[in-house]
């Protein structure tokens, strides 16, 4: 049975497993940092405040976590899967010629690498930020994760490449046969609209780590 207790509990252990307090987990989700403190989890006159669902929506969308995972996570049997070593790219390399194959996996060896959970998907690899094109959301030196195969959805954060070498985080607004609308996660930076012809690959971010 889920328990007032036992959600605030998943949401401190999910914090936890993405290696962030809840603070920060609210940050990557686009809440008032303030939103999961200890003090907002009673009113003032002992009775228990539940977070809202759009707020567990905004952690789990932010975090690349299923319902179902969250739910063991306040059930207390979360999910013990095995790692996998996925390949760690810059920005810049991501961008480059010639280190990417045909099938748009990172080609070669030697690359630098990141333990993480193993999926049943392929064709993921992780991508070092730089620079503040991804603020609020991604910082300098944050690691995302990026699957290549994965459905895409409107509301999905996504990182594009272009044809001409660009490689962008953005939001996916939306999807037609004929081009792409992506939202900038940082509003100092104008949303774009690309051609799908000049789009190489889209992959959708499912996990990022400070």
């Amino acid at each position: 049975m889920l328990s007032h207790a036992r959600i605030w509990s998943a949401i401190d252990r999910l914090a936890e497993r993405n290696d962030m307090s809840a603070s920060a987990l609210a940050r990557r989700a686009g809440l008032d940092p303030t939103t999961f403190n200890k003090s907002k989890r009673s009113s003032p006159d002992g009775r228990p405040r539940w977070p809202s669902t759009e707020s567990i929506s905004k952690i789990l969308a932010a975090t690349g976590t299923e319902i179902g995972a969250f739910l063991g996570l306040a059930e207390g049997r979360e999910s013990r899967r095995p790692l996998r070593l996925v390949p760690l790219l810059g920005l810049a390399q991501a961008g480059a010629g010639g280190f990417f194959d045909d099938g748009g996996f990172p080609a070669g060896q030697g690359w630098d690498e990141i333990a993480f959970p193993a999926s049943s998907g392929d064709n993921i690899f992780a991508l070092e930020v730089s620079g503040d094109s991804m603020l609020p959301l991604y910082r300098d030196g944050d690691t995302i994760i990026v699957q290549r195969d994965s459905q895409t959805r409107r509301g999905d954060r996504v990182v594009v490449k272009t044809n001409d070498g660009e490689v962008m985080a953005k939001i996916l607004h939306k999807k037609t046969a004929k081009s792409v609308e992506l939202a900038s996660l940082n509003p100092a930076h104008k949303s774009r609209t690309i051609p799908v012809r000049d789009i190489e690959w889209m992959g959708r971010i499912i996990w990022a780590s400070q």
